[in-house]
């Protein structure tokens, strides 16, 4: 399977609508959590990593990456950070994690029973696990990517992309972490993200569900440009842009909050 190459800039373009969840997320962090050992896995660009150095200055905090390019874009950033390229499923902390804050990077990988045990286990005692992962699979948007995917002529190259998982019915989640945290917070939210310019739900999407497919065809421009006309053109009948120029988007999102005993 071919990993996603990540466009830094794509992604930024509607930093304010991602980042409402990440915010969201952080403002239902424990009062009373004072982290020595922070690590944001999947940091992106970093914006959160640096602002969890800010909230605790004292704290040593590590952003975790796979994509080399966020990474350099994060190191960029005037922020006391250890920034790490790096793959979430063999991570292991130098030492017990008194926060672990992955905000919509989770939903890209496999076996979610044994990745959030293994998180859990790599928690201080005390220590708190924060998620977030979109709910798209069953979103509308999603689905006609899905449909797109599946038809010819791109099929056979797209078949073997790598996409995001299916989460697990929440209370899976709960069952994992029960045996570990005294204290687990599970709720969801959808949000109505207001978008602008033109097609904006494909835009949206170039920068984060249409990476795998974009980085598969990106040595046969015509096809690419192809397969993005079809979605596109399904996905603005889907979301009509309004007459005063706005395209609305429904999106569901898992957030999750879990303390170590």
């Amino acid at each position: 399977m071919t990993a996603p190459i990540w466009d830094p800039q794509q992604y930024s373009r509607f930093e304010a609508e991602r980042d409402r969840a990440a915010l969201d997320l952080l403002v239902r962090l424990p009062e009373d959590l004072s982290p020595a050992e922070i690590w944001d896995l999947g940091c992106g660009t970093g914006q959160h990593a640096a602002l969890l150095k800010r909230r605790h200055p004292r704290a040593h905090v590590h952003g975790l990456d796979a994509s080399e390019a966020m990474i350099a874009e994060a190191r960029a950033l005037t922020a006391d950070v250890d920034w790490r390229t790096g793959d979430i499923t063999t991570w292991a902390p130098d030492r017990p994690a008194d926060l672990i804050f992955a905000n919509a990077s989770l939903q890209w990988l496999p076996d979610h029973e044994p990745l959030f045990r293994r998180l859990a286990e790599a928690l201080a005692p005390g220590g708190v696990l924060a998620v977030q992962m979109p709910l798209s699979w069953e979103t509308r948007h999603h689905r006609l990517m899905r449909e797109t995917v599946a038809e010819a002529p791109w099929a056979s190259r797209l078949t073997e992309a790598t996409a995001r998982v299916q989460v697990m019915p929440v209370e899976a989640y709960y069952d994992v972490l029960a045996p570990l945290c005294a204290d687990i917070d599970i709720w969801s939210t959808t949000y109505l993200h207001v978008l602008a310019g033109e097609n904006a739900v494909l835009e949206w999407m170039k920068g984060t569900a249409l990476r795998p497919y974009l980085t598969v065809l990106a040595d046969d421009a015509p096809m690419r440009d192809t397969f993005l006309s079809t979605l596109g053109s399904r996905l603005s009948e889907a979301f009509p842009r309004r007459a005063t120029g706005e395209t609305l988007l429904p999106f569901p999102r898992l957030f999750l909050v879990a303390r170590r005993g």
